[in-house]
């Protein structure tokens, strides 16, 4: 496929992210069911890897793994009623069993809450058991009507981590939104990309939440992407399904939850945050192959070439560096390069015949395709040293960008003209009031983000619709 140019990017980003998965070999969404797609093995790492990351994350914060069933009966569905209305139109139903009509219809999985309610009120009787901390990664389903975007909008959306969290009380419900929030600050920032916090207004809020709090990151064609979410769920699905504990004092009270996702769009943000002309830049911690080696061939010189390409990787390895030594004969070094370059490796080692003589190799980095010279017995140190300056470049030209793209406007023309033209993410004074609201995304043709929870400023001005006196900064956008 022709390479699709970087300043061309804003009309073509569809077809450089496709180009990308498929030629990558990250994923191949051209499997028969639409909405569904498969991992190829390159891909595959990658995602091990930031399963990997999440995990930690989580486990080093006092969360346990689980895995629920997939199928969820129709009747514990129905118990919370907002949840419920919110997904009936997305739901998968199993209605037969081989040849037997069932009598209670299945769900897919749109999402957990109603699957792990039954058995939350099995497992808790006291104020000792909690609070209690799990997640688990998983596939959800969903019947998607509008048209599905790799890793995006899916009918099967993959490797989706969901944490379920109960409490005794409101103020250990807020504490944990407020762990959880660091959590994913945490994980963003180790794939190097940038995000806008923003509580969803209440008719964009999860379903059955008392509040959500979103991800957002701007993508190269000004659209929003919604990396991940954060909601307190107060007592809501608790009353539903009557999840009480015993207090200290022998009464009995509900529990307060809290939940939070995140998918495969995380993949998708960093993919559109690094990458270039050349194909994927994959940060190191995310890179299933930190270094690759490279041989320049000379005849004269073959075999102490190929010598040092193997004591240069070997060195590598012993370091816990994730490395490929690439010595197929049938590609030129250009070949390997390309090859290599659109996969996103971050660090490429080059070494010919001038090297070997002055026992030097050629280090490359993937992001911004410099060169420089290494003494052979130095390279461990120089490639820790440059993925570590790498990692901290990337992350920085991320959060330059994204705040390139927010855009803060006292007019309401000026933020309808800005988003037609997918200028990024526009903030406006706002009342507060949900008319205003609705009015707000009708007359820009946009998505009402919500309230940053990532400003400390306080607003002065009048809300762009009403022209009343402004509550607060509204955040508006183009979104997928």
């Amino acid at each position: 496929m022709p390479a699709i140019k970087r300043e061309q990017w804003r009309r073509h980003f569809g077809k450089w992210f496709r180009h990308i998965l498929i030629d990558a070999g990250i994923m191949d969404y051209r499997y028969p069911i639409k909405g569904m797609a498969v991992w190829m093995p390159y891909g595959f790492k990658v995602r091990q890897n930031l399963l990997r990351v999440i995990r930690d994350l989580l486990d080093k914060t006092g969360h346990q793994e689980v895995r629920f069933p997939l199928l969820i009966p129709e009747t514990s569905l129905a118990k919370e009623a907002e949840h419920m209305k919110s997904f009936e139109g997305q739901v998968f139903w199993v209605t037969r069993g081989g040849l037997t009509p069932l009598e209670i219809k299945y769900a897919l999985r749109p999402t957990s809450e109603a699957a792990i309610a039954p058995m939350l009120k099995l497992w808790i009787r006291s104020h000792a058991d909690l609070p209690i901390k799990l997640y688990q990664i998983v596939n959800v389903f969903r019947y998607e009507t509008r048209a599905t975007r790799p890793l995006i909008r899916m009918r099967e959306v993959d490797n989706f981590k969901e944490a379920h969290t109960s409490h005794a009380t409101l103020e250990e419900a807020e504490a944990q939104v407020k762990e959880a929030v660091e959590i994913y600050k945490k994980f963003f920032d180790t794939m190097a990309t940038s995000y806008k916090m923003s509580k969803r207004p209440e008719w964009d809020k999860f379903p059955g939440a008392v509040y959500s709090i979103a991800f957002d990151q701007i993508m190269p064609d000004g659209r929003i992407l919604q990396s991940g979410t954060v909601h307190n769920l107060g007592q809501n699905f608790a009353k539903a399904f009557d999840i009480t504990y015993e207090t200290e004092k022998g009464d009995r009270k509900h529990i307060w939850q809290t939940c939070y996702g995140l998918s495969g769009r995380p993949l998708v943000g960093m993919l559109a945050a690094h990458g270039d002309d050349n194909g994927a830049v994959l940060p190191p911690e995310i890179a299933p192959i930190q270094v690759v080696v490279i041989p320049i061939p000379s005849k004269e010189m073959e075999k102490q070439i190929t010598k040092a390409c193997q004591d240069t990787a070997s060195k590598l390895s012993k370091s816990n560096i994730s490395v490929e030594l690439d010595l197929r004969p049938d590609l030129t070094p250009g070949a390997k390069y390309y090859y290599w370059e659109l996969r996103g490796v971050p660090i490429r080692i080059e070494i010919g015949p001038r090297d070997v003589k002055q026992e030097e190799v050629t280090v490359v980095r993937r992001d911004t395709l410099e060169k420089q010279m290494c003494k052979a017995d130095k390279i461990v140190g120089v490639v820790k040293k440059t993925m570590e300056i790498m990692t901290n470049d990337m992350r920085e030209k991320a959060w330059k960008w994204m705040n390139e793209h927010v855009y803060r406007v006292d007019k309401l023309e000026q933020a309808n003209r800005l988003l037609k033209k997918r200028a990024g993410i526009v903030e406006v004074a706002w009342c507060g009031s949900e008319d205003c609201g609705h009015k707000l995304e009708e007359e820009v043709n946009a998505r009402v983000l919500g309230t940053p929870v990532d400003l400390k400023e306080k607003l002065v001005g009048n809300c762009v619709v009403c022209g009343k006196k402004a509550k607060d900064i509204v955040r508006v956008a183009v979104a997928y």
